[in-house]
């Protein structure tokens, strides 16, 4: 189910058909163990799948393409993240959660067969291996990291210091959180 009123949102797959869309909060598959959406659509914001699309364009020209864990959340979802985590590298408080506004993102790279590409961390990873200057990793794993922030910062996203994953929406606080 989706939330009553989208405020701008899209379903990414409705605007680009070729990426991959993985909820990992409409699963059990996440950090929580439960699912936690009642929806299993990635809604953005308009400008987030507009960016995103070029991305995906630019990605397919080296025979890769984005999959999507993450987009909107809830504003309880989030207030519910935060009573869990707390701490503001890895989770927002849901008053600054660029997430609860749509202009939010966490992807990764896949190639033709739709298959990730080794990142240094595995997703929603808390500790040192998800920051985007750790370089414990190989050269691979970092290698693709660089790729992925590479695109997506040149189509206007801003990378999470903490999570090589988490992108922004360059102006993401000039949009208001959807309740």
């Amino acid at each position: 189910m989706l939330p009553v009123d989208l405020q701008g949102l899209v379903d990414i797959k409705t605007c680009i058909p070729s990426i991959i869309v993985e909820l990992k909060y409409a699963s059990v598959r996440n950090f929580i163990g439960k699912s936690l959406y009642d929806f299993s659509q990635c809604l953005v914001l308009k400008e987030v799948a507009g960016g995103l699309a070029k991305v995906q364009i630019d990605l397919k020209k080296e025979g890769l393409g984005l999959k999507i864990w993450d987009g909107f959340r809830p504003l309880a979802v989030q207030e519910f993240f935060w009573n869990s985590v707390s701490d503001k590298r890895y989770v927002s408080p849901p008053e600054e959660a660029p997430h609860t506004r749509g202009t939010a993102v966490d992807v990764t790279l896949v190639n033709r067969e739709g298959q990730e590409l080794p990142m240094p961390s595995l997703f929603d990873d808390f500790s040192e291996k998800a920051h985007r200057n750790y370089r414990g990793s190989g050269p691979e794993e970092q290698a693709n990291s660089a790729l992925l922030e590479y695109y997506m910062t040149r189509h206007g996203f801003i990378g999470l210091p903490t999570e090589w994953w988490h992108f922004d929406l360059s102006g993401w606080e000039n949009y208001p959180i959807i309740s």
